[in-house]
């Protein structure tokens, strides 16, 4: 089982759950959190769903050996859903969503949070979008949905930069609501579920659709852009040497790529 399923006081925990890789987002994972949320969202004893990882981090992203079987070998096998499945329904989840980041959140694990309604992140937890670390473009509609949240400048860091973001600054941007001490995280994000939690369903679910419905025109334009950009990097010279530094233990070296890759 890649995630874990907890239900009380109508706040439905989903915990990644796959410490021994930091939780980073294998085909299986992908399908179970798809999963996940579509049964979420179909609950009608669920008002909030609560998304937290288990151990050391909230998210590590694509599974890099994973990515790197799916760009070499045309027959492995991919999950029922995928990552675009997953993403599809984030965007479409109807019921207040919050994000409790306990530990780092690199790649898919800080874009997602593009999707949370509130995020609350631990003093000591990271984030990290290497889209640049790895020769490709954005994902999951975070170059449109970060400077909605954060602002074009501090966006172009987060998505050009591949440089980790501390707690503090994930604050100060705007990236997440709550800093809490890491003994306190799930507490305080809990205690914000619950009280949420205690509203009309109805109620939430027709002011997150106020909220989010004049976006989805926007996400969908940035994810079909996203996704072609992401489809011709793949496998392309700087994914591959990125992808082979990774495999060699070694740092990567795009200086004598082609001209303009």
């Amino acid at each position: 089982m890649s995630i874990l399923v907890e239900d009380r006081a109508r706040v439905r925990t989903l915990t990644l759950d796959r410490p021994e890789a930091l939780n980073a987002f294998s085909e299986a994972l992908y399908d179970a959190t798809t999963e996940a949320l579509l049964a979420a969202a179909d609950d009608p004893d669920v008002a909030v769903v609560l998304l937290t990882g288990n151990g050391r981090a909230f998210s590590a992203g694509t599974d890099l050996r994973e990515m790197q079987a799916l760009t070499t070998d045309p027959n492995y096998q991919r999950g029922k859903h995928g990552f675009n499945g997953m993403i599809d329904a984030l965007a479409s989840f109807p019921k207040p969503l919050i994000c409790a980041v306990n530990g780092i959140g690199l790649g898919a694990g800080a874009t997602i949070l593009g999707f949370a309604d509130l995020t609350f992140m631990s003093s000591t937890a990271r984030l990290k979008c290497p889209f640049t670390d790895l020769g490709v473009a954005p994902e999951a509609a975070s170059s449109f949905l970060m400077p909605q949240l954060i602002g074009r400048q501090n966006a172009t860091w987060l998505l050009m930069s591949s440089e980790w973001i501390d707690a503090e600054q994930a604050k100060e941007m705007g990236l997440v609501w709550r800093v809490c001490a890491p003994d306190e995280l799930m507490a305080v994000a809990r205690e914000h579920a619950e009280k949420l939690a205690s509203k009309p369903i109805s109620s939430l679910v027709a002011v997150k659709r106020t909220m989010t419905e004049p976006l989805r025109t926007a996400i969908a334009d940035a994810r079909e852009r996203e996704n072609a950009c992401f489809r011709d990097m793949l496998g392309g010279p700087a994914n591959r040497e990125a992808l082979a530094a990774f495999a060699e233990g070694r740092p990567a070296d795009f200086t004598k790529l082609p001209a303009g890759a």
